[in-house]
């Protein structure tokens, strides 16, 4: 066994863990955290996504000895006094889930993108969210809601100041 403590959304524990252990099993199995899915324990899906130190990891790559001295981010750790942030919202708002497996993985995703890049393209959402999977909703939600997350306008008909069309793909 390995002692190691983490802090986890402001949280701080201490525990002996085996040092085989994954980061998403202690969140789920240890701290009772479940709303950090896991869908493939081989880092494909990406709905184990957290915050490791502010960077954004796939908790089931990462062991829990890894995250000793480490600040954790779990989707659960996003609200403040009960309430959702924007991202949060714009999920809910625009339907950016179905199954809702894989949404705690999207928005953290997405909060790691709209942190680097406050005000995307779709292409851009879609390429940042490459390595999240959903098996149910076709992506185009999940771009809308991180779209109207960052402020913009996500729906057809809508032009850049060029004239350009954005926030939808345009078909001719």
């Amino acid at each position: 066994m390995t002692h190691i403590k983490v802090n986890v959304d402001g949280t701080p524990y201490e525990d002996e863990v085996e040092p085989r252990l994954l980061l998403a099993h202690y969140l789920r199995d240890r701290l009772g955290l479940t709303g950090t899915p896991i869908g493939c324990d081989t880092s494909n899906c990406g709905a184990c996504t957290v915050e490791l130190d502010g960077v954004t990891v796939k908790s089931c790559s990462v062991l829990a000895v890894q995250a000793d001295g480490s600040t954790v981010t779990t989707v659960q750790g996003l609200a403040k006094d009960g309430e959702w942030t924007a991202l949060q919202h714009a999920f809910h708002e625009r339907h950016g889930l179905q199954c809702g497996y894989c949404t705690p993985g999207m928005i953290m995703a997405a909060r790691d993108l709209l942190r680097e890049n406050p005000h995307p393209t779709s292409d851009e959402v879609r390429e940042a969210m490459e390595g999240n999977l959903c098996r149910c909703t076709g992506y185009q939600n999940i771009v809308r809601a991180v779209l109207a997350a960052a402020g913009q306008q996500d729906g057809p008909g809508r032009q850049d100041a060029s004239g350009r069309q954005v926030g939808e793909e345009v078909t001719a």
